[in-house]
């Protein structure tokens, strides 16, 4: 597989967990989680086709519920499959969902999967991101991006809305700094109301307080984005001005916590320049490969 040296060769074989919480209720949780989904509980028993009677003692805890129904509210709740194993550890059930480490056997057809994706991909970057945005994987052509940025914020585990947005990462880079940095943190944001995971929410924070880093074009400017039709990555490379949409690829009907918290980000050329710029770029170091 080709991977950006600089970044751990592969696939990771660790997942970042969180602090454990404090101990509570299948009931708490479960109201913590509707209330999240800006549902009542009129609305949430009639779509689990249960009582709001029953539903309403299952919160307060004056009635237990089964494995069965707890799966059942979380099915209808939309809960990550890493938080349907603390609610039924909750209720007083063993988890339903394992999390194996990227490295593990059982997951060698997913790697696979990945490393054609990010491989077919080239000559346009693209990466594999676990739920945290850390970097698990990535194609040779992410190279190109990632060439401004400091080794020091390269060294370890690399995060990738860090790495577009810190000071010493791609942020001095970034033609649309402005642009892109509301396109993450608005990102982020819908990430966090839907997951509720508290490493997200410390990760907005310190995005959000990031400066403004020198040269970048002003806020209000109305030729940084103009003709584009999403918000574009537009940054300074080796190749001069690329301009990138990117797209978010995950797999369907996951079982396994890990594999239901990988994507794939992918980088598509935004104008006929960047497009013909990494295909050159391509062509040169293959017959450069060739010659050596």
């Amino acid at each position: 597989m080709n991977t950006l040296s600089t970044f751990p060769t592969g696939f990771s074989g660790a997942t970042q967990n969180g602090a454990p919480a404090a101990r509570r209720s299948v009931g708490e949780l479960l109201r913590e989680w509707r209330q999240r989904r800006r549902m009542s509980q009129l609305l949430l028993a009639t779509e689990a086709d249960i009582s709001t009677r029953h539903l309403s003692f299952v919160e307060s805890g004056r009635a237990v519920p089964s494995r069965e129904m707890v799966m059942h509210l979380a099915e209808r709740l939309d809960v990550p499959l890493r938080e349907r194993n603390t609610l039924l550890v909750a209720a007083g059930y063993a988890p339903l969902f394992r999390e194996r480490p990227l490295t593990d056997p059982q997951l060698a057809a997913a790697r696979e999967a990945v490393d054609l994706v990010l491989k077919g991909h080239e000559p346009y970057p693209a990466l594999a991101v676990d739920r945290h945005w850390t970097i698990v994987a990535a194609n040779s052509a992410l190279g190109l991006l990632a060439g401004s940025a400091k080794p020091a914020l390269l060294d370890g585990p690399v995060n990738a809305l860090r790495l577009s947005l810190h000071p010493d990462g791609l942020a001095s880079s970034i033609v649309n700094w402005h642009a892109w940095r509301a396109h993450v943190l608005a990102r982020l944001q819908r990430q966090i109301a839907v997951s509720g995971d508290a490493a997200l929410t410390a990760l907005h924070e310190e995005l959000a307080a990031y400066p403004t880093p020198p040269g970048a074009a002003p806020e209000d400017d109305p030729l940084t984005d103009a003709g584009f039709i999403a918000v574009p990555l537009r940054v300074r490379t080796a190749l001069g001005v690329l301009s990138f949409y990117s797209t978010t690829t995950v797999f369907g009907t996951p079982v396994d916590v890990t594999l239901s918290e990988l994507a794939i980000e992918a980088f598509f050329p935004a104008d006929p320049q960047t497009a013909q710029a990494l295909r050159a770029h391509a062509e040169a170091s293959t017959t450069q490969r060739a010659d050596t």
